[in-house]
């Protein structure tokens, strides 16, 4: 199988060859494994590693110029360096002045689904046909914690909620158009749409779920049915304890989970499978907070048999690190993670 085939055989509940593998890391993470492999690119290297990685298709931003350390929306960053490499933090906040929604109104500017160009996404399909493309989406809340700040975008949840339905508005409509501009730009070529909000920590729920229910469900719904509309398939994205929203999500219609932070409270392999492996796609697993950068390659290769067992069981699932790979995780484990799902994936428990 292509690995379009073998992802889309896993979303539509039918056997692939094997469980297919995707690749999530930083930046400096790759450059390491790149040079330990000797590989010139990405592609070349998800080819050595057996990898079936998506294409992601985007459109140029063609809007009013904007500075090299802010985006679209205004908010401006700086790298932070932590050891290894360095994050793209937030630090001004465009709306965190504004205390109701006829200030905001009034002297915010924002973006325009016209400011993104999708004539440049039949370009970037080309030659890689064989893979499975990801490709629009929505993750509103992440974009309002640079709009607001990260405090202020909780505290209006409970205290501004004209505030967070106008401004979480505004995000989804934005992201829906986009999206559907790509579906539009690609007829059925988009096979996944990253439908995603972080809602979890780890230890719990970071909103809780009446929260969720009011702020973020009836947008998500408006992105799913967008989604499922041009014949593709929602990969839900959400971190941490995020165990008793699933079914909510479920309910909401994505197909996918990621990335089944299984250490977390809640969030154990066996009872997720039992619970709703019938219902929902598992796509990660690999821990990457201990398993990926301390332990040794024996215990990388245990935890990848661990879940081709468990959440492999019977199909749907789709063998992945839970979020980006550090560069703190030696390049040896992160090999030993492919090596042992191309190895034990053909025939899973």
């Amino acid at each position: 199988m292509s690995p379009r085939e073998r992802w889309l055989a896993v979303l539509q509940r039918r056997k692939p060859d094997r469980v297919p593998m995707d690749y999530w890391a930083t930046a400096e993470a790759t450059r390491k494994l790149l040079r330990h492999l000797g590989c010139a690119d990405e592609r070349a290297m998800c080819d050595r590693l057996h990898i079936d990685l998506p294409v992601t298709v985007s459109p140029r931003y063609a809007g009013p110029p904007i500075p090299d350390d802010a985006d679209e929306f205004g908010c401006r960053y700086r790298d932070v360096d932590y050891g290894t490499g360095s994050y793209r933090e937030c630090t001004h906040h465009p709306l965190a002045g504004y205390s109701s929604v006829a200030e905001i109104a009034r002297n915010y500017r924002w973006p325009s689904p016209d400011w993104y160009d999708t004539s440049v996404i039949p370009g970037q399909l080309a030659g890689l046909e064989r893979f499975p493309v990801r490709g629009g989406g929505s993750e509103p809340f992440l974009t309002y914690k640079s709009l607001r700040g990260d405090e202020q975008a909780f505290v209006d949840l409970v205290e501004n909620p004209e505030v967070a339905h106008y401004i979480l508005g505004r995000l989804f409509d934005l992201a829906y158009e986009n999206t559907r501009r790509i579906f539009e730009t690609i007829p059925g070529k988009v096979m996944i749409s990253y439908v995603a909000e972080d809602m979890g920590g780890q230890e719990d729920l970071m909103i809780s779920p009446a929260q969720i229910r009011e702020f973020l469900l009836p947008g998500m719904r408006r992105m799913i049915g967008l989604v499922h509309g041009a014949g593709s398939y929602v990969f839900h994205h959400n971190d941490g304890a995020v165990r008793r929203i699933i079914p909510d999500m479920i309910e909401a219609g994505i197909d996918a989970l990621n990335p089944v932070q299984w250490r977390c409270p809640g969030m154990e392999r066996e009872a997720l499978k039992r619970d709703f492996g019938d219902k929902v796609v598992f796509h990660g697993g690999v821990d990457n907070q201990q398993t990926l950068p301390f332990g040794t390659a024996d215990d990388v290769r245990r935890e990848v048999a661990d879940n081709l067992r468990i959440l492999g069981s019977g199909g749907g699932y789709i063998l992945a690190p839970c979020h980006n790979i550090q560069a703190v995780s030696p390049v040896e484990n992160v090999v030993a993670l492919y090596e042992t799902g191309l190895e034990l994936g053909r025939n899973p428990a």
